[in-house]
C-alpha cells in the first residue's frame, strides 16, 4: 500500500477550513485522482494544522491518480492559506 501524506503546516497568520476540505476538496481529490481510500488528520497539536492522506494499492495507481491533479492543485486556495508539504511512504504496518 503507498500513502501520499499532504501536511499543512501550522503557524501565525495561517487558516485552515476543515469543513471545505473533508467536504468539497476530498470530493474533488477522490472523483479525480481516484485513491482507493483517504484519511483526514486535524491538529490538536504538532507542526501541522491537518494532514490528507490518500492511499493507492500499488505505484502504478497512484501514477495514474498523479496525472490528473489541476483541479484539486487549484482548489487549495479555497481552504487554506498554508502551503502543503507532501510526502509518498509505502505503509510497511497498518
Amino acid at each position: 500500500m503507498i500513502k501520499v501524506s499532504v501536511m499543512y503546516p501550522a503557524g501565525d497568520g495561517i487558516t485552515f477550513d476543515v469543513d471545505y476540505y473533508a467536504d468539497t476538496h476530498m470530493e474533488i481529490v477522490n472523483r479525480t485522482m481516484k485513491p482507493s481510500k483517504t484519511s483526514i488528520d486535524k491538529q490538536i497539536d504538532g507542526p501541522y494544522i491537518a494532514v490528507g492522506h490518500l492511499y493507492y494499492d500499488s505505484m502504478d495507481a497512484l501514477a495514474a491518480g498523479m496525472g490528473d491533479t489541476d483541479e484539486a492543485m487549484g482548489d487549495i486556495a479555497n481552504f487554506t492559506n498554508a502551503t502543503p508539504v507532501m510526502q509518498i511512504s509505502e505503509v510497511v504496518a497498518d
